[in-house]
C-alpha cells in the first residue's frame, strides 16, 4: 500500500499548479486529462496544430512520475512502428521482444488520422484490453496505461478518419480552443519551458486511486438515470443518424465518480454528469447529412438534449 500523508484533494490542486509552471491556461483540457488516467481512460485531443498538446501531454506526465513516449502519425507509419516486433536472437538462439512506444504509462499519438486505417486498429487491442499482441503472444503493457490521441479538425487532406469503433473506445473527445488574448500575451512572454516539475503521484499511487474511487465514490439511483436519458437522448434527436453507445453510460459512471474525487466528494452531482456530457458524447454521435450540411454540430445536438431532460433535484 502506498501510504499518503498530505489530503487528496490537496495533491490534486498541486498538479494543476506544477502543469501551470509549463501550460497556460486549458483548465478544463487538463481537468478532463487527468480523469481519463485516474478513470483509466483515453482521450482524443481536437486542435489545430501549434496549442501546446505534446507540452501539455509530457507535463502532466511528468507530474505523476509516468513513462511518456510520443508517436507522430505518418501515411507510412505501420503498426510494428507502435507495437514493436518479435525477433530472433542470435547469440541466445531465442525469441526476444523489441517493444516499440506503445510499452509505456503515457502514449501520445500525434496527429492519429493520418494513420492509416489499419495501423490506427492496432491501437484497439491496447486500448481496450491493456495487452499488445505479437507473432501469437500477448504481452502486458504498462500500468497505467493511457493513449492521450490528437487530430487537427480542418485539414482533411492526407487523412484517415477514424473507425467508430475507436472512436467510443476513447473516453473523452476534448476540444482545445485557441487561447484568449491575454493568454496568448502570456504565452508570447512565457519562460516556462525549462520549469522544473514536481512529482505528485506515481503509478502505483494511480492504480491505489483508481480503486479508492471505484469503492469509496457513489452516483445515486436518481443521477444514474440522469445520465442514461441524456445518452438515450442522442438517439432520438432527429439531427442524429446514430446515437451514443452504451459505453458512454458506463463513461458517465466512471468519469462523474473520478471527477468527484478529484474534487474532493464521495458523491456524483448534478453539475459532475452535465459538464461531462460534451467530452462524454461529442465523438460518439453521428449526424445526418442534412444536419451537417445546415451546420449543425454534435455539441449543439448535446446542448439540446441537456435542455429537454428534466434536472433532478439533489
Amino acid at each position: 500500500m502506498v501510504e499518503r500523508d498530505k489530503d487528496v484533494y490537496q495533491q490534486f490542486r498541486q498538479l494543476h499548479d506544477e502543469v501551470h509552471k509549463t501550460v497556460v491556461g486549458n483548465d478544463d483540457v487538463i481537468q478532463c486529462i487527468v480523469i481519463g488516467i485516474f478513470a483509466g481512460g483515453h482521450v482524443l485531443l481536437e486542435s489545430v496544430p501549434g496549442m501546446g498538446k505534446t507540452v501539455l501531454s509530457k507535463t502532466i506526465a511528468d507530474t505523476m512520475d509516468m513513462d511518456f513516449k510520443r508517436v507522430q502519425c505518418t501515411s507510412d507509419l505501420t503498426a510494428t512502428d507502435i507495437m514493436g516486433k518479435i525477433r530472433l536472437d542470435e547469440v541466445k538462439k531465442e525469441k526476444v521482444l523489441d517493444k516499440g512506444p506503445i510499452f509505456t504509462n503515457l502514449l501520445l499519438v500525434d496527429e492519429i488520422n493520418r494513420a492509416q486505417p489499419i495501423t490506427q486498429s492496432a491501437l484497439l487491442e491496447a486500448m481496450a484490453e491493456q495487452t499488445v499482441t505479437l507473432a501469437g503472444t500477448s504481452f502486458q503493457l504498462p500500468k497505467p496505461f493511457t493513449v492521450l490521441a490528437t487530430q487537427n479538425p480542418v485539414e482533411q487532406m492526407g487523412t484517415y478518419p477514424l473507425p467508430e469503433a475507436q472512436k467510443d473506445r476513447f473516453l473523452f473527445q476534448v476540444d482545445i480552443k485557441y487561447p484568449s488574448m491575454e493568454e496568448e500575451i502570456l504565452i508570447v512572454k512565457s519562460k516556462k519551458i525549462d520549469a522544473k516539475i514536481n512529482k505528485i503521484f506515481n503509478p502505483p499511487e494511480i492504480l491505489i486511486i483508481r480503486e479508492e474511487i471505484k469503492t469509496n465514490v457513489t452516483i445515486s439511483d436518481t443521477l444514474l438515470e440522469y445520465a442514461l436519458k441524456i445518452v438515450e437522448g442522442t438517439r432520438i434527436r432527429r439531427e442524429v443518424a446514430t446515437g451514443a453507445s452504451p459505453r458512454a453510460s458506463i463513461a458517465f459512471s466512471q468519469a462523474s465518480k473520478t471527477k468527484a474525487f478529484l474534487e474532493g466528494r464521495n458523491y456524483v452531482s448534478v453539475e459532475d454528469i452535465r459538464s461531462l456530457a460534451f467530452p462524454i458524447l461529442r465523438h460518439r454521435i453521428i449526424l445526418n447529412p442534412d444536419s451537417r450540411d445546415f451546420g449543425v454540430t454534435t455539441d449543439d445536438v448535446i446542448s439540446k438534449v441537456l435542455d429537454h431532460i428534466e434536472v433532478p433535484v439533489e
